[in-house]
């Protein structure tokens, strides 16, 4: 079992940068594949960002695109999401997930965080 706990969000103005991360425990998720997903309210959840198990490999969605880097420290056990050029449309609540399949399959995560708010103002 591997419990995830998300931190780092907050409010921000338009243009601004936040940085997410997301603590593991449990056991250790040096081979999971991580990702990032967000809801906004009224709208379903989403993919933003996942990275494969060693680092090497990660894919955005396209919103985020040139914006938004992921990143991961397996000797921490932790994932981060670093958000910069922050748009009104990026307010969501933030969620962090753990995938024992590929970093490149966007509907198979096993773990689930509580999620963080992040809340752009314009």
């Amino acid at each position: 079992q591997v419990q995830l706990v998300e931190s780092g969000g907050g409010l921000v103005q338009a243009g601004g940068s936040l940085r997410l991360s997301c603590a593991a425990s449990g056991r250790t998720i040096s081979s999971y594949a991580m990702g990032w997903f967000r809801q906004a309210p009224g709208k379903e959840r989403e993919f933003v960002a996942s990275i494969s198990w060693n680092g090497v490999g990660t894919t955005y969605a396209d919103s985020v695109k040139g914006r938004f880097t992921i990143s991961r420290d397996n000797a921490k056990n932790t994932v981060h999401l670093q958000m910069n050029s922050l748009k009104p449309e990026d307010t969501a609540v933030y969620y962090c997930a753990a995938s024992s399949g590929s970093y490149l399959n966007r509907y198979r995560y096993d773990y689930w965080g509580q999620g963080t708010q992040v809340t752009v103002s314009s």
